[in-house]
């Protein structure tokens, strides 16, 4: 049996990188641990698998940014959200593609992931986000 890549925060990057959103299971308990740890912090396990996870969800607040950090003045005013995917699990993130007027508590959300850009081999950010399901499904068809 192939062993599992480390549950590490490199790791969990390396596959956002790769496209993949994966978390930590405890094998003992059955907690999804995002980011993933080496310990459950549930029943103190020290037995995990990696599994993957949704990228549906649907929206359970939301706030809007008008002061932002520096590096995102250029997108400000912009929305952050806390959404919680099909198997439950709730992440917070940038809402793209939908203005203040369009967005609604309760509605569903993508998660599109961004390979890291950067020519440096660690550390590597790759970067989500969310945009409304509707938006998604419709672009593709388009």
């Amino acid at each position: 049996m192939a062993a599992q890549p480390p549950f590490t925060i490199e790791q969990f990057y390396k596959f956002m990188n790769e496209g993949r959103l994966m978390a930590g299971r405890c094998l003992n308990c059955g907690k999804i641990h995002l980011p993933p740890r080496p310990l459950c912090d549930r029943c103190l396990s020290k037995d995990f698998e990696w599994t993957s996870l949704p990228n549906l969800g649907k929206l359970m607040a939301y706030t809007i940014i008008h002061v932002a950090p520096v590096q995102f003045q250029a997108s400000a005013p912009y929305l952050i959200g806390v959404v919680r995917l099909d198997n439950g699990l709730k992440i917070p993130g940038m809402i793209r593609n939908a203005s203040s007027e369009q967005i609604k508590i309760g509605m569903s959300l993508s998660m599109i992931l961004e390979p890291c850009s950067s020519t440096l081999r660690w550390p590597q950010w790759p970067r989500y986000y969310f945009k409304p399901h509707e938006i998604l499904a419709s672009s593709q068809s388009a």
